[in-house]
């Protein structure tokens, strides 16, 4: 009897067992036994199907967390710094040089050896260069740089008048030389050693490094193509890029703000000559508030606040950059309108008797060159302003010194780069005039220091000199600022058109400003 009662209680718990719930442990340990069985064996299956049971748990607890964990990477990747990164492309031998017509080879300062080193820049194969009809206007954190068009030059033509191939030969038809060429390249390399490891350079940074970022490209300098300075031009951009705000401003700004349509205007053509989406949307940014901000009389104020002041000076960055933005195709609402109605904004501080003053109608002032200059930018080369104001700048001739022609400011070298241009775009005696003497002027007036003191060192491993200049004007930031105004004058001869050349009327045909609410301007292909 008590045989059949152990019996029985051990039955039931057998079959208690079977249904008794297991802990988490004790079903692992029975996995793991299961799993060593052989596999036609009831354990084994029984074991596969708990490593189904228990791996769910396990799952439905990893993937939300490597889910989180992904969109946090995500998430950091937005905030990363928007970069320039340079193409490479395939080089090809620089161009021959010539004589100097006015001067032989042998009786330049510089040794050939010097000039060929000097002048040398490295430019890819335009053959193998696919254009870029559209890119997508969305920031990425990498993008590719190509060369392409350029907003301050005439579409299509930067690689003809730029690039090394043509760069001689506009150098010699348009009244340079090999001296100016070698002034241009010491610049170059000094702005290089005084770039700061952001990428900017002092005091002002974002309108110094602005303007800095202007005359490598000037002088056809961009990452992917050059090797000497495509590193330094790079983060120039780079520094820019991480000091604008949301709103299209700068950080640490000066007070009336000239930095803005300056750097506007060194995104605008960097974006012409590279197509890089994240400079884009930067020269979007910027060239909006610029455009917004213009006056109904036409012009500017500091700050592109809305006042009745139009600030000649200001004007003049401001036009520039428009400009240079509706020539690299930077998509901003009323852009077209702005062109047109900035030449208004300059007639208002137009003198009948002619020049341009600052705020108001002046005889002689040096803002004489900026409103010149903007009206042949702009379309108005053939009003009765600009030949006026021309006769009035008869009078100049180029200096370095505080005070000279009699011309009313304190800034002479900041009104003569824009002179330059003017008598530039005139042609003929007067540019010749100029021309000549400005070469003898500014070249006498760089300061250089030599291959053992420069510490200079370019990209073959080869010690050269480099050159800056420091004027006295009142209001520079010295000396990059007289360093860059000057090297854009002595770069002039491939940096611009003649508005009266054929290119020039080729280049822009079907691409005239729209007509404004206020009234038509007579607009002629050749003043753009």
């Amino acid at each position: 009897m008590n045989t059949n009662l152990q019996e029985i209680d051990s039955q039931l718990a057998e079959i208690s067992n079977k249904y008794m719930e297991l802990t988490y442990l004790q079903r692992l340990s029975a996995m793991r036994r299961g799993l060593v069985c052989p596999s036609t064996s009831k354990e084994y299956k029984a074991a596969l199907i708990e490593v189904q049971r228990l791996s769910a748990p396990l799952v439905a607890v990893l993937l939300p967390l490597f889910l989180i964990g992904v969109m946090v990477v995500l998430s950091a990747s937005k905030d990363a710094p928007d970069r320039i990164i340079e193409s490479t492309y395939k080089e090809i031998p620089p161009p021959p040089k010539f004589d100097d017509p006015e001067k032989p080879m042998e009786r330049i300062e510089n040794t050939i050896e010097d000039v060929k080193v000097d002048v040398h820049v490295d430019q890819p194969n335009v053959e193998d260069v696919k254009p870029v009809d559209k890119v997508s206007p969305q920031p990425q954190n990498l993008n590719a740089v190509m060369m392409t068009k350029s907003p301050v030059m005439l579409r299509n033509l930067l690689v003809d008048s730029r690039g090394p191939e043509k760069r001689w030969e506009k150098i010699r038809t348009r009244g340079g030389d090999t001296n100016t060429e070698v002034r241009v390249m010491k610049t170059l390399r000094w702005l290089k050693k005084n770039q700061q490891p952001d990428g900017s350079w002092l005091n002002n940074r974002i309108a110094m490094t602005s303007l800095a970022i202007l005359t490598f490209l000037a002088h056809a300098e961009t990452p992917g193509k050059s090797e000497e300075f495509g590193e330094t031009v790079k983060k120039g951009l780079e520094y820019l890029l991480a000091q604008q705000t949301p709103d299209g401003r700068f950080k640490g700004s000066d007070g009336h703000e000239y930095s803005l349509p300056i750097a506007t205007y060194a995104l605008c053509e960097a974006y012409g000559m590279t197509m890089n989406p994240n400079v884009k949307v930067a020269a979007e940014r910027s060239l909006t508030l610029i455009v917004k901000g213009q006056h109904p009389s036409g012009g500017w104020d500091y700050n592109v606040k809305q006042t009745d002041r139009d600030d000649t000076s200001y004007m003049g960055w401001c036009a520039q950059a428009i400009k240079a933005g509706y020539m690299a195709h930077v998509e901003v609402d009323g852009l077209d309108k702005a062109l047109k109605l900035a030449v208004h904004g300059f007639k208002k501080n137009a003198s009948p008797a002619g020049g341009f003053g600052y705020t108001a109608p002046a005889v002689n002032h040096g803002m004489t060159g900026v409103g010149t200059l903007c009206m042949q930018l702009l379309g108005g080369a053939d009003e009765t302003e600009v030949a006026r104001s021309m006769e009035v700048m008869d009078k100049w001739v180029p200096s370095f010194e505080d005070k000279a022609n009699g011309i009313n400011g304190a800034s002479l070298q900041y009104y003569f780069y824009y002179a330059t241009q003017c008598r530039f775009h005139a042609g003929g005696k007067r540019w010749d005039t100029w021309n000549q003497q400005m070469k003898k002027i500014y070249g006498s007036a760089q300061k250089t220091l030599g291959k053992k003191e420069s510490g200079y060192v370019d990209h073959k491993g080869m010690p050269q000199e480099i050159g800056w200049w420091e004027n006295k004007d009142h209001h520079t930031d010295r000396p990059v600022m007289d360093t860059c105004l000057a090297a854009l004058q002595l770069m002039v001869y491939y940096r611009n058109l003649p508005t009266t050349s054929k290119d020039a009327l080729k280049a822009v045909e079907g691409l005239l400003p729209s007509s404004t609410e206020t009234g038509d301007i007579v607009v002629t292909a050749v003043n753009l």
